[in-house]
């Protein structure tokens, strides 16, 4: 145990090293979101929900996890910075309608998936679940970390 935690306190270190103007910053605070967000998986969907262990919407799920990193989005968001979806890092939001309209909202991971707060399947009444991020058309992506 002494010798693993040696090595996570020398790979830290190696990563302060490198300068914030790398770019990098932006990417390691994504992944942190990302994995923040993937513990909650299995949690409840509640329409209008905004607890993430308790019952929690789509927009709510986004609004929430970001907020713990210090961003501050509506539930109505259209804040950030447009991206292609075929450019998505961990931490995008990607955002799925129909007829032209937004209806659903889920955050980028990587690995081509998402994780979001579903009122449909695999649970009874929907939940906090990984999807493929193609599982539906997005309609379009937007960096809130840049």
């Amino acid at each position: 145990s002494s010798s693993a935690d040696t090595q996570s306190t020398g790979s830290s270190q190696s990563r302060k090293s490198i300068p914030a103007s790398a770019g990098v910053s932006g990417t390691s605070t994504g992944k942190r979101v990302a994995n923040y967000a993937l513990q909650f998986v299995g949690n409840p969907y509640r329409y209008g929900g905004n607890s993430l262990t308790n019952g929690i919407d789509c927009s709510g799920f986004t609004q929430q996890v970001l907020a713990k990193f210090g961003y501050s989005i509506s539930r109505t968001s259209s804040e950030g910075v447009a991206v292609s979806t075929s450019n998505l890092r961990a931490g995008d939001l990607v955002f799925y309608g129909s007829g032209g309209g937004i209806n659903h909202v889920a955050l980028y991971i990587g690995g081509g998936q998402v994780v979001h707060a579903s009122n449909s399947a695999p649970y009874p009444k929907g939940g906090i679940k990984v999807s493929n991020a193609f599982y539906r058309t997005p309609v379009c992506a937007r960096r809130i970390i840049q």
